[in-house]
């Protein structure tokens, strides 16, 4: 059963004060799961949360945050605490870049607005704190949040969400107005990916419905019917509708399988994990074939091969102004890892550019504010060195397709013996 602030429901529900948000209850059993629709960039809507949790109706809180960002932000300095090398071992760099972009989405926004965008999860945060309730943070961790996001999109949508969150984070100094308006509905990742949302039915699906799903479970999980009387769950507004319908719903007996289902990482399909086994047999076929016609045609391709990888993934890693022992080392390594798709080009160059230039203390210190401008993200040892990885693995993937070409062409062109 659901109702709003206003119904006559006979439980501390229909006393709570007046709110800007929107305001349902649905009481599922002896519980009653008060939900808070919030704007992520509003002081109304974190005076809303203060009131509430100091009415003293409820005994436990739920809030849109996952552990991750609950961390971050009681912790600002948190990236400094992570291994950079391990960050490229274990393919992480992107998700990085991911997560520093947005900050840096949020850190402008909150110096034009004048409010830091989740502010009133904060206020219910420190609220808690001050009078010692539960906490319970039923959010999907961001990175598996993108992790399914780049999974279940198509392909060739892959490059343009990326390119999208990147740049509407580094080619404008200004946030618009409208960009503003959106976190008044959704959180970060819902106002960058809004306009690709709208028109798709595989983004919008881990973005919004996923997670109404993923929430309305933490509650069963963490808060389910008898273990409170009471609870405020604070979540963004454009997914108040959604986890009410999963509320009144009836919930599984065990939410933690399905719980669980949500947080796995859609595997790659097998085509696209054997695509680079298959392009290091076509290019080393392609070297046989050569030198099995002439060795002055074997020796043409392989150094057509070097040049073109080395010099486009070196090449990549200048723009990021990497150190010149780094150019040199994806110079010469390029080619190779190409050849080799245990290990990439990027992760060499970052591993030299680390060796060389190791980001100091400072680094990690300035860093959520240096990459709020285009110029911070080649100005920081940290978003440099991300730089030179995510620039050398594109220049080496651009590399392997021109010169694969190239060999194909000379190969099985018009002109070919």
């Amino acid at each position: 059963m659901t109702q709003d602030n206003s119904s006559p429901l006979a439980t501390a529900a229909n006393t709570l004060p007046t709110t800007s948000g929107p305001l349902k209850t649905v009481t599922v059993g002896n519980t009653h799961y008060t939900l808070l629709g919030t704007a992520h960039v509003s002081a109304e809507s974190a005076e809303d949360v203060r009131t509430l949790i100091d009415s003293g109706t409820f005994d436990a809180v739920a809030i849109e945050l996952c552990d991750a960002r609950h961390y971050s932000m009681n912790n600002p300095d948190a990236m400094g605490e992570q291994d950079l090398f391990q960050v490229f071992k274990q393919g992480k760099a992107g998700m990085v870049a991911a997560s520093l972009a947005l900050g840096a989405f949020q850190q402008r926004i909150a110096e034009q607005s004048g409010i830091q965008p989740g502010a009133e999860m904060r206020a219910a945060v420190e609220a808690c704190q001050s009078r010692a309730l539960p906490l319970l943070l039923v959010d999907r961790d961001v990175g598996i949040t993108l992790k399914r996001i780049y999974r279940n999109v198509p392909w060739w949508q892959r490059f343009s969400l990326f390119s999208g969150l990147i740049g509407s984070v580094m080619s404008r100094q200004d946030v618009s107005k409208e960009d503003i308006e959106k976190l008044k509905e959704g959180d970060m990742l819902e106002a960058t990916f809004s306009e690709f949302a709208a028109e798709s039915e595989a983004l919008y699906t881990p973005l919004i419905r996923e997670r109404d799903r993923y929430m309305a479970l933490r509650l069963a999980e963490d808060a389910p019917p008898g273990r409170y009387k009471n609870v405020l769950v604070v979540l963004g507004a454009g997914h108040l509708k959604g986890t009410v319908e999963h509320l009144e719903a009836p919930l599984p007996d065990r939410p933690s399988v399905e719980r669980e289902a949500l947080e796995a990482t859609p595997p790659p399909s097998k085509l696209w994990k054997a695509t680079p086994w298959l392009i290091t047999l076509l290019v080393l076929t392609g070297f046989v074939i050569g030198f099995s016609r002439n060795t002055e045609l074997g020796w043409q391709l392989v150094i057509e091969w070097f040049l073109i990888n080395g010099i486009l993934s070196a090449g990549a890693t200048i723009i990021a102004l990497a150190h010149p022992v780094t150019v040199i080392a994806t110079f010469f390594a390029a080619p190779l890892t190409s050849l080799n798709p245990t290990i990439g080009a990027g992760f060499v160059a970052a591993g030299v550019e680390l060796f060389m230039r190791k980001p100091k203390v400072r680094d990690f210190s300035t860093l959520r504010h240096d990459v709020t401008e285009l110029k911070g993200w080649w100005k920081n040892r940290v978003s440099r060195t991300l730089l030179v990885f995510l620039l050398a693995t594109l220049g080496s993937a651009v590399g392997t397709w021109v010169a694969g070409f190239r060999i194909a062409g000379a190969l099985f062109g018009s002109g070919a013996a």
